[in-house]
């Protein structure tokens, strides 16, 4: 009679607790600085006519958990995608581009 080949444990996540007055923030730009030890991550909301983005949430991770999240994120994409279609990119503009453009004149 063969054994069932051992098979490693399924991962025990702890219990994650969703405060009934937890705030959402809207953010459509993100700037990203780091030092050896960590990955410090401003998330802001940029919007039309407002001369700069609003800092909303500053988040710092070690390297490992900013790689790890980056993992957790392309597989989260791929499934997205996979359902709903490619997320298209829109132009033919660099980061640069985007980053350093002139604002549009006030009115």
């Amino acid at each position: 009679m063969a054994l069932p080949p051992n098979r490693p444990p399924a991962p025990q996540f702890p219990p994650i607790d969703l405060p009934p007055d937890l705030e959402i923030e809207y953010v459509n730009l993100v700037r990203i600085a780091h030092s050896p030890s960590e990955m410090v991550f401003d998330f802001a909301c940029l919007l039309p006519g407002l001369p700069a983005a609003k800092i909303t949430s500053r988040i710092v991770m070690s390297p490992l958990g900013a790689k790890l999240f980056y993992r957790a994120l392309a597989e989260n994409l791929a499934k997205f995608e996979s359902a709903f279609g490619e997320i298209q990119i829109p132009g033919d503009s660099t980061l640069a581009d985007n980053l350093f453009r002139p604002s549009p004149p006030e009115r």
